[in-house]
């Protein structure tokens, strides 16, 4: 079945940087578009940035375009999101997905998601 497996996240000050890393398993990875998503408690998850399965990509904000850069390695079945700049408006749980299409940012309708990984940006 769909495994996906974030990393990366951390606590970190304004103006840093992390980079986020996923792992999936249990699905053709290279045929499929890969995205993030993040949510804070209280909040609905939101998609953060997609990336197609021959490598375009598509941000959902421009904050997060003018920072952020999602990455794919086939040959690893990951995908990264290098975000750089951190603000404390990107404190969340940020999630890897197996995207319906890359400019679906809708996070309805997903049977799983994995654990996710903690992204916390202070003063």
């Amino acid at each position: 079945q769909v495994q996906l497996v974030e990393s990366g996240g951390g606590s970190v000050q304004i103006g840093e940087s992390l980079k986020l890393s996923c792992v999936a398993s249990g699905f053709t990875f290279s045929s499929d578009a890969m995205g993030w998503f993040r949510q804070t408690p209280g909040q609905e998850r939101e998609a953060v940035a997609a990336i197609t399965r021959t490598g375009g990509f598509v941000y959902f904000g421009q904050s997060v375009a003018d920072r952020f850069a999602v990455s794919r390695d086939n040959a690893k079945n990951s995908v990264y999101l290098q975000m750089n700049n951190l603000q404390p408006e990107d404190t969340a749980t940020y999630y890897c997905q197996r995207m319906r299409g890359p400019y679906d940012r809708s996070p309805l309708g997903y049977a799983y998601w994995g654990q996710g990984t903690q992204v916390t940006v202070s003063s």
